[in-house]
């Protein structure tokens, strides 16, 4: 495994790469690996000659700077694991390297940056789109892989591949959970042990509703959600909608579509952590 950190020798290895043949998968993560990432890269490694993985803490992406700021990183312990998983390069840039000069680009892809995330967290989607896309143009991997905690995530930048006809093929991959059923995350290292106790009511109460749904309606499934969650001491519920899983928007009755799906996302603790998870109904 080799650890790169511009785009140019990047750019040199995978060239000798493709003269092989080789397929690439990539894995993009913003660090402080966990079970969760390992799944994505272990997938990568079965299904292509090589395996890029970026761990680059993203500024653009960012609405919030004391949120940029103590976001965990600890790139050597990444490193051990991705070696232990036999990736082929960790791709570890600078900001510098990412952003010589500010990105101006706008993307937008109504509805789906609007609603949930894109609502309260004005530019993040424009940030992933800047960063993804610069991924995408300097490694052109044959795949790359996205956890289905980052739901809304995953549907924009399939709009972003469509918009610059990226060739290449996203690859989603079901959220990897504690054995409590707590999704795994890196902001879960930022989490005291009494805020990790509490989080995994989050997961709980989601899996619960999927029961409640089969003899309630999807108001009714929205609000017992809510409540159940926000009467939990230092749990908050930012938002939850259940939403057509392709438009993201929101549904008013379980006929209206064959695909729904339930996001949330929960601030926990005094600092706060903003925690986001996702159920499945249909």
């Amino acid at each position: 495994m080799e650890i790169i950190k511009t785009i140019r020798q990047l750019r040199q290895k995978l060239d000798v790469d493709r003269l092989s043949s080789h397929s690439i998968g990539l894995v993009p993560t913003m660090g402080a690996l966990h079970e969760g990432h390992a799944s994505l890269v272990t997938r990568s490694v079965q299904e292509n000659d090589v395996t890029v993985v970026s761990v680059f803490v993203n500024p653009t992406q960012f609405n919030d700077q004391k949120d940029l700021q103590t976001y965990p990183r600890n790139l050597d312990a990444d490193c051990t694991l991705l070696e232990r998983l036999n990736a082929t390069y960790v791709f570890a840039p600078e900001v510098e390297e990412m952003y010589p000069e500010p990105d101006t680009r706008h993307f937008s892809y109504p509805p789906v940056d609007i609603v949930m995330e894109g609502a309260f967290r004005p530019g993040h989607f424009n940030g992933v789109c800047q960063i993804v896309s610069k991924l995408f143009a300097a490694i052109m991997p044959d795949r790359a892989y996205f956890g289905e905690k980052d739901f809304q995530q995953i549907a924009v930048i399939r709009k972003m591949v469509d918009d610059l006809k990226f060739p290449l093929q996203i690859c989603p991959c079901p959220i990897v959970r504690e054995q409590d059923g707590l999704a795994l995350s890196s902001r879960n290292a930022l989490l005291s042990a009494e805020e990790r106790r509490l989080a995994v009511n989050i997961s709980r109460t989601l899996f619960i509703s999927k029961d409640y749904s089969a003899n309630h309606t999807v108001s009714q499934t929205r609000q017992f959600v809510t409540d159940t969650i926000n009467v939990l001491p230092s749990l908050e519920v930012q938002y939850f909608d259940i939403v057509d899983g392709k438009s993201l928007q929101s549904v008013s009755s379980w006929e209206e579509s064959e695909d729904i799906v339930g996001c949330i996302t929960v601030f926990c603790g005094k600092k706060p952590i903003r925690l986001i998870d996702n159920i499945r109904y249909k």
